[in-house]
């Protein structure tokens, strides 16, 4: 038997770019094991395998909590994780991009260990638009760490990406893991064998900007119109978040109207350069990845559970944990212990999202007087970002040779005319840029790599 391709997941994939999520891969017939789970296998019956859930990630009561107390409770928790993270026989670092998790962990590890030697790993963006080198540098100086910047050509990754293709597994979301990548690899280059990082943060802290949709939702199940208004307006002002009000829309519909919506808005769940007769042969339904209103009252929360159980997370950490071990390094992540994100969950919801559409506000607030001044109080939002529509146009040539040749032509579920005529018009300024331009890139070379089946 080949290597077959899971149509469902790639649908999810390509349209969404979600992977790892449950227990089914992209590889059909092929099972991971999903969080919070074991295998169980009998010797005398190895065949009959159990998938045991050991662990289940429920929230803490919050109690009756000012926010000052529950920032003074979270600082509590959060130094005590990095200090027990710190435990070491072996050099240590840091992955650090400038943000407010990484840079927390630094400034944390500082005021621990006031005499130990730091160094710190940070990927530097040639373009200023998601380069994040100046609060690097702050924290870097405020903190007296040593700071390893990396800086990556376009040429590199196209000479780099088969190889990450075979280290990863599966196909990934973006080029900002080449760039996590690199960083792991300047670490080991440096004799590093330990490395902390803010992974999981904006999956328990609301830090991704579509969170605001789900507080949105929140606040008008709760019978709080006025409130939910006001919220939206000061989130729609913050910079990045120019497509609240759509992402708000889209959470309110009814199922019946969602294609419809999407359709509209240019975001259609069949768009031209998917095959739909391919996926509708294979009983593939289009559907999108939001969740539903339901008579719960606490959807941010629900939905931050969500993403660290069941999505984002398991994502990530995959990432992660291929790129680190490719060279050697334990990676730690000290946002990631069962007493931190019990607590954090448990805690209102206007505590983590603020009524001014701040994320990750108890966490700031905690983070004050330990983080350079002008960190906690950021309201832009760039994440492990990397110039990626540079890069790819800058390898035009390369890029227009993977979608014009045999690799994708052998890929029924894409319409290569059509995949080629969208390249053709982003990279021209055409039509909008996002993450669909890297997964073509990347289906091509993980099905090259691995042999793909699309039978």
């Amino acid at each position: 038997m080949g290597r077959r391709v899971n149509s469902e997941r790639l649908y999810a994939y390509l349209r969404f770019g979600l992977t790892d999520h449950g227990g089914e891969t992209l590889f059909a017939e092929v099972r991971q094991v999903p969080p919070g789970h074991y295998l169980r296998v009998p010797l005398e019956a190895p065949d009959r395998t159990e998938l045991v859930r050991y662990w289940r990630l429920v929230p803490e009561e919050g109690g009756d909590l000012s926010f000052k107390e529950a920032a003074e409770k979270l600082r509590e928790l959060f130094l005590e994780s990095v200090r027990l993270h710190l435990r070491s026989d072996v050099p240590l670092g840091f992955t650090l991009s400038g943000g407010i998790d990484s840079s927390a962990i630094v400034c944390a590890a500082r005021h621990l260990e006031p005499r130990l030697e730091l160094h710190a790993f940070s990927f530097v963006a040639e373009d200023e638009a998601v380069s994040e080198e100046r609060y690097v540098d702050q924290v870097g100086e405020a903190c007296g760490v040593r700071v390893h910047k990396v800086r990556i050509s376009p040429e590199e990754l196209a000479r780099d990406l088969d190889s990450l293709v075979r280290v990863q597994g599966e196909p990934f979301g973006s080029t900002s893991i080449y760039a996590q990548h690199r960083v792991f690899r300047r670490a080991r280059e440096e004799g590093t064998k330990v490395m902390l990082d803010g992974q999981g943060a904006d999956e328990l802290l609301a830090g991704y900007v579509s969170y605001g949709a789900a507080r949105v939702a929140s606040l008008l199940a709760s019978g709080r119109p006025l409130e939910a208004l006001s919220f939206l307006l000061r989130l729609s002002r913050l910079p990045g978040r120019e497509g609240t009000w759509k992402r708000v829309l889209g959470r309110l519909l009814s199922p019946a109207l969602q294609p419809l919506a999407r359709r509209l808005g240019g975001e259609a769940l069949l768009p031209p350069w998917l095959n739909a007769s391919w996926f509708a042969e294979r009983g593939v339904a289009p559907s999108p990845p939001s969740r539903l209103l339901g008579p719960r009252k606490d959807h941010l929360r629900q939905e931050l559970l969500e993403a660290l159980t069941e999505t984002s997370l398991p994502m990530l950490l995959r990432y992660e944990d291929r790129n680190s071990m490719a060279h050697s390094i334990e990676s730690r992540v000290p946002f990631l212990t069962p007493a931190l994100a019990r607590f954090v969950l448990g805690l209102p919801e206007g505590y983590i999202l603020a009524p001014d559409g701040t994320s990750k506000a108890v966490f700031r607030e905690a983070m004050r007087g330990l983080v350079p001044e002008g960190v906690p109080g950021r309201k832009d939002k760039i994440g492990f970002a990397t110039p990626e529509l540079r890069w790819l146009r800058a390898l035009g040539p390369w890029v227009e040779a993977l979608l014009r040749g045999e690799a994708l032509r052998s890929i029924p579920a894409l319409r290569p005319e059509e995949v080629l005529k969208e390249w053709r018009e982003v990279a021209e300024g055409r039509k909008r840029f996002d993450f669909r331009v890297w997964r073509w890139v990347n289906l091509v070379a993980w099905t090259e790599a691995f042999g793909v089946e699309y039978d």
